[in-house]
C-alpha cells in the first residue's frame, strides 16, 4: 500500500510541474485545439509503452462502455471545461475550486460505489481543504462573485471526479493502464472535432510553433498527461478512488513550487501554513496514518497482568 501511496505522490509532482508547461503551451494556440492534440500525444504514448509489456489487448462489449463513458468524463468535459474556464477566471478561484476534488471523490464515493470513508479520512479532507485554501488565498486576488469561468473549473474537477467511479470499476477486469490508453485516444478525437468547430483554423498555429514549444508539448502530453495519468489511473484501479483522489491536494503543492521555479512567482509564508495543512490531510486522508497505527498495534508485544 505504501508502494501506491508514493506513486501517487510521484504523479502529484509530475501533475504540479506540467502546470507551467501548459500555461507555456497555450500562448501560442487557443486551449482546445492545443489540448487534443496533447491528449492525442499522450494516448499513443501509453500504448507506445504498454505494447513491450504485453498489456495491450481487444476489449469486451463491457470494457468497451467503460473506455466510452471515461473518455468523455475524464477527457473530453473535464479537460474542456478545464481549458476554456481557465481563460474566463482567476488561477485563486481555480485553485480553490480544484481544491474541492477530494472531497467530492469522498462524497460520491460513498454514494455510487457505497465505501464509506473513516471518520479519520473525512477530517484528513478538510484539513487538506484548509490547507488548499491557504494558499490560493494567499495570491491577494481573494475568491470574488461566482463567475461563468468558475463554474466551468467546477464541471470540470466534477466529471474528473466521476470519472474515477466508471475508472474504478473499469479496474476489475480491464488494467488501468490499458484503459487510460484508449480513454486518451477516444476522447482526443472528440476534443479534435470540437476545436475544429470552435477554434477553426488553429491547427494551423503548429506549422509556425518554434522548437521551445515543441520540447515543451512532448513533455507535457508524454509525461504530464501519458505518465501521470497512467500511474494514477493504476493507483484508483488499487486503492479506490476515495484514498487516491486525497493526493490531489498535492497538485496545488507542487504546481506552486513549479510556478515559482520556471514562472517566478513567490512563495509566502501563507504558502508553507498551506503545504502543511495539505501534508497533514494527505497522511490523514489517504488512511496512511490508520493503517501505520494498526501495524503499530499489530507488533506490539501483549502486556501480561502481573500476579
Amino acid at each position: 500500500m505504501l508502494k501506491i501511496y508514493l506513486l501517487l505522490s510521484v504523479t502529484m509532482l509530475i501533475w504540479g510541474l506540467n502546470l507551467p508547461l501548459v500555461k507555456y503551451l497555450l500562448g501560442f494556440m487557443d486551449p482546445v485545439t492545443m489540448t487534443a492534440f496533447r491528449i492525442l500525444l499522450a494516448g499513443i504514448t501509453v500504448f507506445t509503452i504498454l505494447t513491450p509489456l504485453n498489456l495491450v489487448r481487444r476489449p469486451t462489449n463491457q470494457e468497451w462502455l467503460y473506455i466510452l463513458g471515461g473518455a468523455l468524463l475524464n477527457v473530453v468535459l473535464h479537460h474542456y471545461f478545464m481549458s476554456v474556464g481557465l481563460s474566463r477566471t482567476t488561477a485563486t478561484n481555480t485553485g480553490l475550486i480544484l481544491g474541492m476534488g477530494p472531497v467530492l471523490t469522498a462524497i460520491f464515493t460513498a454514494l455510487l460505489l457505497r465505501n464509506n470513508p473513516s471518520k479519520i479520512q473525512w477530517i484528513g479532507a478538510a484539513i487538506g481543504f484548509a490547507g488548499i485554501g491557504s494558499i490560493v488565498l494567499a495570491g491577494g486576488e481573494g475568491v470574488s462573485g461566482l463567475a461563468l469561468g468558475d463554474a466551468f473549473i467546477f464541471f470540470s474537477i466534477l466529471a474528473q471526479v466521476l470519472s474515477f467511479m466508471v475508472i474504478a470499476k473499469a479496474a476489475r477486469t480491464l488494467d488501468p493502464r490499458l484503459l487510460t490508453a484508449y480513454m486518451f485516444i477516444v476522447g482526443s478525437f472528440f476534443l479534435i472535432i470540437v476545436s475544429m468547430i470552435q477554434e477553426p483554423g488553429q491547427i494551423e498555429g503548429f506549422a509556425t510553433a518554434p522548437p521551445r514549444f515543441w520540447i515543451a508539448f512532448a513533455a507535457s502530453g508524454m509525461i504530464g498527461s501519458a505518465v501521470g495519468h497512467m500511474l494514477y489511473n493504476y493507483s484508483v484501479g488499487k486503492v479506490g478512488p476515495a484514498k487516491a483522489a486525497i493526493f490531489m491536494n498535492l497538485n496545488t503543492l507542487f504546481g506552486l513550487i513549479g510556478s515559482a521555479i520556471f514562472l517566478g512567482e513567490i512563495i509566502t509564508g501563507r504558502h508553507l501554513i498551506g503545504f502543511l495543512f495539505i501534508i497533514i490531510g494527505v497522511i490523514l486522508g489517504s488512511g496512511a496514518a490508520e493503517e501505520l497505527w494498526k501495524r503499530k498495534q499489530k507488533h506490539e508485544p501483549i502486556q501480561k497482568e502481573p500476579g
